[in-house]
């Protein structure tokens, strides 16, 4: 199942827009912040597919019978890009575990790459939640490799792959080579990519535009 979020008209595309836009992308603050209000949105549209209990609460007055969350999920993030999207989504999941996974391109000089994965830190993902984000769904070959890899650290019950900005062909790859029980979720949805796999319009390096270049 996929979710576009940009289909509707709300405060998330306003977000969108300002990482789109060359003239103000280029304040770095302002550019981890609204990739951080993404997660935030995200995780509260996610959250409505969680199971909740109902939790007798103490107030000054009396006994207020709420629902509350019945679990909570781990938050998984591909390194570096991915940070303040997992920080807008544990904003909101303020209880839950976390996993950090460094997954880069490798490039080479007749322009191809290959997706290298050195480091991953999970907790166990047995029957769990799992939330996984990364801002950019480009060939979406990263993404797969990275669930993959996290598999030996159990099979959760249902994962939420969550982005910034997708493009067809990404979501089309997961969906050929990930399990039914995925659910992917993008502010936007994005036709085209290039010759180098990098999204068209799209918005750039979002680990450059919100962390500095890199060698």
């Amino acid at each position: 199942m996929v979710h576009d979020l940009s289909l509707s008209n709300s405060i998330i595309n306003q977000f969108v827009a300002e990482l789109r836009d060359v003239n103000i992308q280029s304040d770095r603050m302002r550019f981890r912040r609204n990739l951080e209000r993404i997660g935030e949105i995200f995780a509260y549209e996610i959250s409505k597919t969680i199971s909740f209990e109902l939790k007798d609460v103490t107030t000054p007055l009396g006994i207020a019978n709420v629902p509350v969350l019945g679990e909570q999920p781990i938050v998984g993030t591909i390194l570096r890009a991915g940070l303040p999207l997992h920080t807008g989504i544990l904003n909101y999941f303020d209880a839950a575990d976390n996993a950090f996974i460094s997954a880069y391109r490798k490039h080479h000089k007749d322009g191809s790459f290959d997706i290298k994965l050195e480091y991953v830190g999970s907790p166990s993902l047995e029957n769990r939640i799992l939330i996984l984000c990364d801002p950019m769904l480009a060939t979406g070959s990263s993404m797969v490799m990275t669930y993959k890899a996290l598999m030996d650290k159990g099979i959760p019950k249902h994962t939420h792959i969550v982005c910034a900005l997708a493009s067809i062909e990404g979501i089309e790859y997961v969906k050929r080579n990930l399990p039914e029980n995925v659910t992917i979720w993008a502010a936007a949805i994005d036709e085209e990519l290039t010759a180098q796999s990098y999204i068209v319009p799209g918005l750039g390096d979002a680990g450059d535009l919100a962390y500095g270049s890199k060698l």
